[in-house]
């Protein structure tokens, strides 16, 4: 646990003490400066788009500015990105990487100047060099979708997964938690996975290709976040056909999607807390207050038993959510359940 500031500089050497003393010395109008946060996320997915409405509310609310870039989910963007905020000497850097293996010498640049770095929503492998993380729980999100796929074909089957950007951590994880799954039920086989990079337009390719291959062999489709499984319907649509699909996030389209049938069910993943979460832990690992090092968002899955009510939090409601997210972030990031959202039965 990183309990105070203080400790934090004994782990992360005096460069941050000389930073410290710097910016908060008696009369120094520095002091009243706005806190600085670098932001470098993997692209603009519908995920990221959602999750940054949430951190600027959040930013907003506690007089944060943010420095926001988007890799375009190229790794080395995202190291220049790193390294052109810390030559900013921001207050602190969150990263949603583009991969987890990336980013080694950039992440002990930040260390050497002091520089808070915190992992959000995609791990990164260099813990000692981080300062916190805040992640989903990718294999149990994986389980859940693949469990709900196996219930919904009665344990018999084919299906072909549709995977995220490969090497990245939600892509290795929700991968584990589907192969977890599958190894109970021996009568379903996978026909093919592959990447879709998180992309829309990428899984209409990609199933049209599956589809022309395989034809009505396919009874399924799983697809590792809502986007490509949104694809994967337009590919189906096109095709004429109907299968189940199943993805992951629970963004507007994906809900919209559970409504109609289109989806079977997807795990509500709300970017707008999560990655408000993030900026949450920054700020008070820069103002020293107490941080766990590892925050986890368990996702509650959906279902056409609960949809509507998730609906009405995350679409209809937006605007008098994000109102209120500052003060619910805080709680949270207090009590550690991050992804509390207080839905209304148990969503």
């Amino acid at each position: 646990m990183i309990t105070t500031l203080r400790r934090w500089v004994a782990a992360f050497g005096t460069a941050a003490v000389l930073t410290a003393t710097a910016s908060c010395g008696a009369g120094d109008p520095a002091a009243d400066a706005a806190m600085q946060v670098g932001v470098t996320v993997y692209d603009m997915s519908s995920f990221i788009a959602q999750g940054r409405e949430g951190m600027e509310a959040y930013a907003q609310a506690h007089d944060i500015d943010l420095v926001w870039t988007s890799a375009g989910d190229d790794v080395s963007t995202q190291a220049s990105q790193v390294e052109q905020l810390i030559n900013q000497a921001v207050d602190a850097i969150i990263i949603v990487p583009v991969q987890a293996d990336s980013l080694g010498p950039q992440l002990a640049q930040a260390k050497a100047a002091g520089i808070p770095v915190l992992a959000v929503n995609t791990t990164l492998s260099q813990d000692a060099d981080l300062a916190a993380t805040v992640l989903p729980d990718d294999v149990a999100a994986g389980q859940q979708e693949m469990r709900m796929m196996a219930e919904e074909l009665g344990g018999q089957g084919n299906v072909v997964i549709l995977q995220g950007p490969l090497g990245s951590s939600p892509e290795l994880d929700r991968s584990t938690g589907i192969e977890n799954v599958l190894r109970e039920y021996p009568g379903i086989r996978v026909l093919a996975k592959d990447t879709a990079n998180w992309e829309r337009a990428e899984a209409v390719n990609k199933v049209k290709n599956w589809l022309a291959g395989f034809g009505d062999q396919i009874d399924g489709i799983v697809a590792q976040n809502d986007d490509m499984g949104l694809g994967a319907v337009q590919a189906l649509n096109e095709a004429g056909m109907d299968l189940p699909v199943v993805g992951i996030d629970g963004i507007e389209d994906g809900l919209r999607a559970v409504q109609s049938g289109d989806f079977i069910g997807t795990s509500l993943q709300h970017g707008r807390v999560e990655l408000a979460a993030g900026l949450a832990v920054a700020r008070r690992i820069v103002e020293g207050q107490p941080v766990e090092s590892e925050y986890t968002y368990v996702m509650p899955p959906v279902t056409i038993e609960n949809v509507d009510v998730v609906m009405n939090h995350v679409v209809t409601g937006k605007d008098a959510f994000l109102e209120e997210l500052p003060v619910l972030v805080d709680r949270n990031v207090e009590t550690g359940d991050i992804a509390n959202e207080d839905l209304a039965g148990g969503a």
